[in-house]
């Protein structure tokens, strides 16, 4: 993570660009200028915080909205004048409502990724009609005893020549298993940094 002294305030004249990019979809939200006091206070809340130009005062990106941005990880650049901030958006970026500042529907690149998203919401909204909601609320036995349901399903059906029975298992064994993750408060990307590392 940066430090706010590593950066060079004076070439900036005391406002430092930030890039904010969701760390799952990869999609670049909205760009923003930062200080030494609101990058003080983004590290502190774990939450962007930026300068805002007009208002000559520090913004907490959804303040009034609600629509946070949890900061994951920030960079700086080569030159030490520019931020790139890892988050995840709780909603809207932009203020008119689009998902990013340039109009752009903030998706995730793979299925996978846009199912976690849907699982993610869940967990965080519960409703008594989601089923997914109802595995959060029975605990973690209920939702291993699942995913180990569905991999013995899938197994069963591999000795057969059912080719939709066979994906459609493998499929509910996915989702199974990113609500596990989920619930013990981990994400795909978890996974692919271990697999990463594998290599």
């Amino acid at each position: 993570m940066v430090k706010i002294e590593d950066l060079n305030w004076e070439k900036t004249n005391g406002l430092i660009p930030c890039i904010v990019q969701d760390i799952q979809t990869k999609s670049v939200l909205m760009l923003a200028y930062v200080s030494k006091e609101s990058l003080a206070e983004t590290l502190k809340l774990n939450q962007m915080v930026f300068y805002s130009r007009t208002k000559n005062r520090l913004w907490r990106k959804g303040e009034e909205s609600g629509n946070v941005l949890k900061l994951h990880d920030l960079k700086m650049d080569c030159d030490q004048d520019t931020l790139l901030a890892y988050v995840s958006p709780t909603g809207p970026v932009c203020h008119k409502g689009y998902d990013t500042c340039w109009e752009e529907q903030n998706k995730a690149a793979s299925q996978f990724h846009r199912l976690e998203k849907v699982i993610q919401h869940r967990k965080q909204n519960p409703t008594d009609q989601s089923y997914t909601a109802s595995l959060f609320r029975k605990g973690i036995n209920k939702i291993a005893q699942k995913v180990g349901e569905e991999a013995v399903e899938l197994v069963i059906e591999s000795k057969d020549d059912n080719a939709s029975l066979f994906l459609n298992e493998a499929a509910d064994l996915m989702y199974h298993y990113i609500v596990l993750l989920a619930a013990k408060g981990f994400t795909l990307k978890d996974v692919e940094n271990i697999l990463s590392a594998r290599e």
